[in-house]
Formats: C-alpha cells, structure tokens, sequence
C-alpha cells in the first residue's frame, strides 16, 4: 500500500492499528539519536520530557514497556568539544558514552519519577546474548524487572564494546530484545515520518508508505540510500529490523518522534508513520536467537538440488549437497548456506568442522564412516531443527 490511500485503507489501518495496541502485553519502543537530540547534538529535554509522559500513559494502561535509547554519545561529545559531524575514533566514542550514558540516565531517572515510575539501566554487548546461559539470565532479569512494574532503559554498553561485541546499531539490540523478553510489538521512533518509496532527501518524487503487508517484497537496498545526520543506520537498519520482528510474528510501527506526543496520537487512533505487519509464517524463537545472536563462522555452498530441498520441501541439507566450503568452523559453529549462483539460503549449526565437511562434500551417507573413520556419524551437515532460511543481514 502506497501513498495513495483510499477511504478503505484509512479503516483498514485504524482496525489493524487498534487490534494491535489494544492486544499487545509487551512492548519495546525504541528511540534514535536523531530524535533526542537537537542539531547541535545537545540533549532535547522538551522531546524527552513528553517521551517520557507517553511512556507513562502507556505503562499507566498496565502494558509492559522496554524502552530502548540512545543518545548516549551524543550526549557526550559535547564534553569533549567534538567537531559537528566529526567522526570520532573508537576510543574517543567510549568516552563520549561513558560520560553521556550517566546524564541521559539522571534524565529519565528524574523525568519517570514525577510519574513515580520506576526505572532500571541495562547495558548489553553481543556477548551477553549469544552465550546462552548468559542470554536466559537476561531473560530472568527482564522478566523480574517487568513483573514488578519497572520500566528497564536499554542500551548498548558502547563504553567497553569492541567490534566483535558490538550489535551493531540499537535498531538491531532492540530486535534481539524483542525475542528475549517474548515482546509482542515493536515501536521504532525515529526523524523520519515514516517509511518511503525512495529516500525523500534524496528523491523528491519519494512516497509516502502507510501499511506494508509483506515487508519480504520490498527491495529495501534500492528503497534506503543515505543515513540521517545523527543515528548510526537510517531506514536501512530500521526496515532490517523490521523484516526480523516479522519473522517472529512481531507488528512494527515506524514512526517521526519528532512528533509533539505522537504515542499518544498513536494510542488515540491517528494514522501516523508506518505499520508493518508480520509474516504469516514464523520462526521459532530458539532459531531467531540461533541466527542472530551468534556470528557465522563460514560458508557452506551447494548446489541446486540441495538449495531446492531447503527451500521448497522442507528437507536438511546432507553432505551431497555440499559443493564447497570457506573458512574456518568446527562442529556446533553457525554457518552460511549459499547456492552456487551466489544466493544465499540461510544460516544453521554444522554437525560437521570445515575440515571434515571438505572430506565428505558430495558423498552419500552410507560412505561417511569409511572416509572419516567414525563410528558416530551425524547423517546431515545442518539439521532442520537448527536451520533458519531467509536470514536477514
């Protein structure tokens, strides 16, 4: 659905819109840089201070709320006499983050108050998810936190993460949260009114989208060209995430945070921004935390035959599917599938090091135990179970 809307469509998206925030237990919103500060990159408090009203009128109606913020090093360049627009060193973007997390946390500590709500900070790194005990501890915090009425303030801990610990930008983390705390819709508040045809500061011609009813269409490479001034991803990261939530069964709405108390012209029935609804067909939670809370460790190529197997019957993938592998990966290790045109399939945990599976590419089952000499042999390189098609990354 476009930018031409029609009487039905307004109802369409007020009854979608209503069933869902009517429906919805747990909710994580999301805020960007771009939205909480001013172009300056100071803190905007009169923004803060009516996200902050909102979020209380919310929590008031006995939802669950998880508020995902940045800002943080926005927050702190000004300390450190940052250039407008530098772009500043790793250790330089800790600094700024160490010392701008502790303001922008006093902030809505102080704010939430007057409401008497209270808050909880929550830093994560990658780390924290991908372990899976360390991910069901998280999971027991965040649960406990939510049970007893507290509204937790997540963020990345840019202060101590290193690129290998890094999710990447909070439209991702808040994704990831999205599975860990089971939420069931997701708010990303963000400069721009919504989702377009085309970059409006790029395309003059670009179109507004109100209801995207199968995000899987969109060409989102040809759609996202640009960042906004502020944020690390732009509408790029933010459609990824989208794509991701719906492949839990997870509704999106992309929505201007700039607008004066948009949640609540939301709540009230406006159509505002965009909604994105879910897949019809989801994933299971165990592989949405498999596929994107681990990191791939190589490739596994193959060719037609298999790629049709995954795709259209619903099969594992077995070494004589496998037509090549690179890099290097053991057994337990998440791993790329890839056809040999180049496509690629998805991501699963190999039964098999890249080792072996360079040994056994192409065999048949019954040859496995003589060429590697075991006597337990898994009879598939990548188990259904532990496949996710259609990864998104």
């Amino acid at each position: 659905m476009g930018s031409y809307i029609t009487e039905s469509d307004i109802e369409k998206i007020k009854e979608y819109a209503k069933h869902v925030l009517s429906n919805s237990k747990i909710m994580i919103i999301k805020v960007g840089s771009a939205v909480l500060t001013q172009k300056e990159g100071n803190l905007d408090l009169r923004v803060i201070t009516r996200l902050v009203d909102q979020i209380a009128r919310i929590h008031d109606l006995g939802k669950k709320v998880i508020l995902v913020s940045s800002g943080a090093v926005a927050a702190g360049k000004r300390y450190l006499k940052c250039k407008k627009g530098e772009d500043l060193p790793l250790w330089k973007k800790q600094a700024a983050a160490a010392i701008g997390q502790s303001r922008l946390m006093h902030i809505y500590d102080e704010f939430f108050e007057k409401y008497n709500k209270v808050t909880a900070q929550v830093l994560l790194t990658r780390d924290d998810l991908k372990n899976r005990r360390r991910f069901l501890n998280a999971q027991n915090t965040f649960n406990t936190l939510l049970d007893e009425g507290v509204i937790p303030i997540v963020n990345e801990n840019d202060t101590v993460a290193v690129d290998e610990l890094k999710f990447g930008d909070n439209d991702s983390l808040a994704t990831l949260l999205l599975n860990l705390v089971g939420a069931d819709l997701f708010i990303n508040l963000t400069s721009a009114q919504g989702v377009y045809t085309a970059n409006p500061d790029i395309d003059k011609d670009a179109k507004p989208i109100f209801f995207i009813e199968d995000i899987k269409s969109l060409d989102i490479d040809k759609m996202c060209q640009g960042k906004t001034y502020v944020g690390s991803g732009g509408m790029y990261s933010k459609l990824i995430a989208a794509k991701r939530a719906a492949q839990i069964g997870v509704p999106t709405l992309i929505v201007s945070g700039k607008i004066p108390f948009v949640l609540e012209k939301v709540f009230s029935g406006e159509i505002l921004g965009t909604w994105i609804k879910p897949l019809e067909e989801t994933v299971s939670r165990k592989k949405f935390w498999m596929a994107y809370n681990l990191e791939p460790k190589g490739i596994i190529y193959i060719d037609t035959g298999a790629k049709n197997a995954l795709l259209f019957k619903g099969k594992s993938l077995l070494p004589v599917g496998v037509v090549g592998v690179n890099g290097e990966f053991f057994e337990g290790d998440l791993v790329k599938i890839v056809s040999e045109d180049e496509v690629e399939i998805g991501v699963g945990l190999t039964n098999y090091s890249a080792k072996d599976l360079i040994k056994i590419k192409g065999k048949k089952t019954y040859e496995l135990r003589e060429i590697l000499g075991k006597t337990k042999i898994a009879e598939e390189v990548i188990h259904r179970d532990n496949l996710l098609i259609d990864a998104i990354f």
